[in-house]
């Protein structure tokens, strides 16, 4: 198992890291709408927070040496099902079309940090 950490992405938050790598996946920690460099939520509107969550994803499977394309499985928490649109028009322009990943989605009573979404997955390298 290897450890994966990037400054590109948000530094954990708890006893966690950003992802672990076993075999050939790739399995991150839910990725909250947080700029790297301020600890800060990218905007106050779900949007803003779903696509710097995915950013964030990204950055971290970067780093591990694979890319969104190899994504086989996300599990998406938000915080209201009413911005399921919202998010999911933010999602999609992370995956190619014909070829998305298995998704799962929650709504959840509260995000750490007052979030409007979070967003986990796991990847091939």
């Amino acid at each position: 198992m290897k450890t994966i950490a990037t400054p590109k992405a948000p530094g954990a938050v708890g006893p966690y890291s950003q992802a672990q790598v076993t075999g050939n996946l790739v399995f991150t920690s839910g990725q909250l709408g947080l700029i790297p460099e301020t600890g800060e939520f990218a905007g106050a509107d779900v949007e803003a927070q779903a696509k710097q969550s995915l950013m964030n994803v990204k950055a971290i499977l970067e780093e591990a040496g694979t890319s969104m394309d190899k994504v086989v499985k996300t599990t998406v928490l938000i915080k209201n099902m009413a911005d399921f649109g919202k998010v999911n028009a933010i999602y999609a322009t992370f995956f190619k079309e014909g070829a998305y990943p298995a998704r799962s989605c929650f709504e959840v009573a509260a995000l750490p940090k007052g979030g409007l979404v979070e967003i986990e997955v796991i990847a091939e390298l």
